[in-house]
């Protein structure tokens, strides 16, 4: 494996050059891993230097993308497997933001689609993204489902750093990672892996052998 550190703001000028350099109409950008490596604040940092050149912005959280409780808790609370298969409307976040964005799209986005707390829709307006326009969408699981989105980062915890930095009342949720880097691999799906076991310091994974 290689691997170079870089800053935070060097990293986000790199990412940001590669999604200009896309294709397309608009860009839907994923930044996937566990909850613990902070995938929110990564995709947060992305925002400001994308507008800086001149790119409109949506920010989607998965977080925002349940599926209501009486279907994602099913099988209880604290099922690693039910949290790995069912927990998030991946259909919905695909007809709601990644479709939209799509080349046949309207542009037209919705940012969050269930209220989990409250247990119902938020009934947010449609954003609507102009050319040249993206969506950065963060949250775990989102690789290996056939999701269309345009580049991937993924963030990497090997697996100590995954188990000292997950909250203790969140540890139920570990298997379902373990299956997720055992069944998908996202570290070999990703346009870009981030090794992000050390906060305020990534490292670019430049390859994987």
């Amino acid at each position: 494996m290689r691997v170079r550190p870089v800053t935070p703001e060097l990293l986000a000028t790199e990412l940001v050059d590669r999604i200009e350099a896309l294709s397309g109409r608009w860009a839907r950008i994923a930044v996937d891993g566990a909850p613990a490596a902070d995938t929110g604040d990564f995709a947060d940092a992305l925002v400001e230097p994308l507008r800086a050149r001149g790119r409109e912005v949506v920010r989607v959280r998965t977080a925002d993308y349940l599926r209501p409780a009486s279907l994602r808790l099913e099988h209880g609370h604290h099922d690693p497997d039910s949290y790995y298969e069912s927990w998030y409307d991946l259909r919905g976040l695909t007809r709601e933001v990644l479709d939209p964005l799509s080349d046949g799209g309207n542009g037209q986005v919705l940012p969050a689609l269930w209220d989990a707390e409250a247990d119902r829709s938020p009934r947010l307006p449609r954003v609507q993204l102009p050319d040249r326009g993206v969506a950065v969408v963060d949250g775990p699981l989102l690789l290996g489902a056939g999701l269309p989105f345009d580049f991937t980062v993924h963030l990497w915890l090997p697996e100590a750093a995954l188990h000292r930095r997950t909250p203790e009342p969140d540890r139920w949720t570990l298997p379902a990672f373990h299956r997720y880097a055992e069944e998908v691999s996202p570290q070999h799906l990703a346009d870009c892996v981030i090794r992000a076991d050390r906060p305020g310091r990534p490292a670019v994974v430049d390859s994987l052998d």
